[in-house]
């Protein structure tokens, strides 16, 4: 198949995948406001014109044009005014006006909604407890995807990593530096103590200076920690143990920080020697382990995203090759996906890689939404905790009810994180058109 069907297939895949967890995040929200009684209109997967939907009872569900998101449509998400409060308009108001008018007019398009059958059955009317469950179930939808796939691939398909399987020999030694910069082995230079002892591609070291090793992890040190040492070394060939003793040298090793940037070197044990790589499946609490790791590096991500954001302008301006640290949206994610399907690596990688990729995409959904901002879920959630805190002062003083928070002043802070968003949107869109992210080169 041509690459750049392989490019829409993972295109498509991706778009599918994110509909999916849009779809189950939206359906958190629904399932617990049902069950709240709420009354619910509608259910969307997607933004703009409406392609799809059905009536159910009173819930209208459907499938909107532009992907991008979803909403339910709960009925008095905002509270009703005081009695006696008038709509005001902007003419000849300053700022304080504009902003007011914002608040009403959000205040007045929610409320339209309401019939007088909707008494009792109003979002605004519930205990803030079952508020902030409501809003909190449609992230927690995305976190369960995000841990499910990634813990499924841990735990089933495994993880590409090196084993004590040796890949190849080196046949002399060459200092990192040298490595790095594309020098071959040239006359005088030493043998590797691996090719001295006659390591060769398919041996298997079982031990190292007496310690039995089973993953290239746990090899690695012994290694390091031996220079100028001869110690003895097993390894399996042809079903068979062999000893041989290694006389381990000393060799300069690269220094790397968290993201794969050479920071110094050092000097080490030096053996020879690459490893195969093979998928190899993790317990469950290796898997809990890695998917905490994960976990706090999405969060980190999403912290750093502000920071990153200089470094998008550039991209697009620059001509240099984009960070792949800058943020991507769906169409740059969308385009990953079809570069990982169009690669040449093996089907497990091609899996693992997507898979990967929707688990990450998930997560950040689900850190977005909590923050505690309008439009997002955990905006809701801050105005029923703030309600919560409120009355239960209130209840230790032994006042009066305040009564529900209003939520509606908090739409001219949506209005700006909208907008925010609306432009981080329309950046990222840019940049993954003008300057994409290529993992492969």
């Amino acid at each position: 198949m041509p690459e750049w069907l392989w490019v829409v297939a993972g295109f498509v895949l991706f778009v599918l995948a994110l509909l999916f967890s849009v779809a189950l995040h939206e359906l958190g929200h629904l399932t617990f406001a049902k069950l709240f009684d709420v009354r619910t209109t509608q259910y969307m997967v997607g933004f703009g014109r409406t392609l799809f939907s059905r009536q159910r009872g009173e819930t209208e569900y459907g499938l909107k044009a532009i992907p991008l998101g979803g909403y339910i449509r709960m009925v008095g998400m905002v509270p009703p005014d005081k009695q006696g409060r008038q709509r005001i308009t902007t003419t000849s108001l300053g700022p304080a006006g504009i902003v007011r008018q914002i608040v009403e007019d959000a205040r007045n398009g929610d409320r339209a909604q309401v019939s007088p059958a909707d008494e009792g059955r109003q979002f605004y009317q519930l205990h803030p407890a079952k508020r902030i469950v409501i809003m909190l179930a449609g992230p927690l939808m995305n976190l369960v995807i995000a841990v499910f796939v990634f813990a499924a691939l841990l735990m089933g398909l495994g993880v590409n990593s090196p084993t004590t399987t040796i890949a190849a020999v080196n046949a002399c030694i060459i200092p990192t530096s040298d490595a790095g910069a594309g020098r071959t082995c040239a006359p005088g230079d030493a043998p590797t103590p691996a090719a001295v002892v006659g390591l060769l591609p398919g041996d298997r070291i079982v031990s190292f200076g007496g310690t039995a090793v089973q993953t290239w992890d746990e090899l690695t040190p012994l290694i390091r920690d031996s220079a100028g040492q001869t110690v003895p070394l097993v390894y399996e060939r042809a079903g068979q143990q062999v000893t041989v003793q290694v006389p381990v040298t000393e060799n300069e090793r690269g220094i790397y920080d968290d993201v794969g940037k050479q920071i110094g070197t050092e000097q080490v044990g030096f053996l020879g020697v690459s490893a195969t790589t093979a998928y190899q499946t993790q317990s469950f609490g290796t898997a809990v382990d890695r998917t905490g790791e994960f976990i706090g590096r999405a969060a980190q991500a999403v912290v750093n995203i502000p920071a990153r954001i200089p470094a998008l302008w550039d991209s697009i301006f620059s001509g240099q090759p984009r960070d792949v640290n800058t943020p991507v949206g769906i169409y740059g994610a969308g385009r990953i996906g079809g570069e990982i399907l169009a690669s040449d690596f093996s089907a497990k990688d091609k899996i693992s890689l997507f898979l990967n990729l929707v688990a990450g995409f998930n997560m950040s959904l689900f850190l977005i939404n909590l923050l505690p901002l309008l439009p997002l879920d955990g905006g809701h959630v801050l105005g029923a905790a703030i309600e919560w805190l409120r009355r239960g002062w209130a209840k230790v003083r032994r006042k009066a009810d305040p009564g529900p928070f209003d939520v509606a002043k908090l739409m001219p802070v949506a209005y700006v994180v909208a907008l925010l968003f609306i432009g981080l949107t329309v950046l990222t869109f840019v940049a993954d058109v003008v300057n994409p992210i290529k993992l492969f080169g």
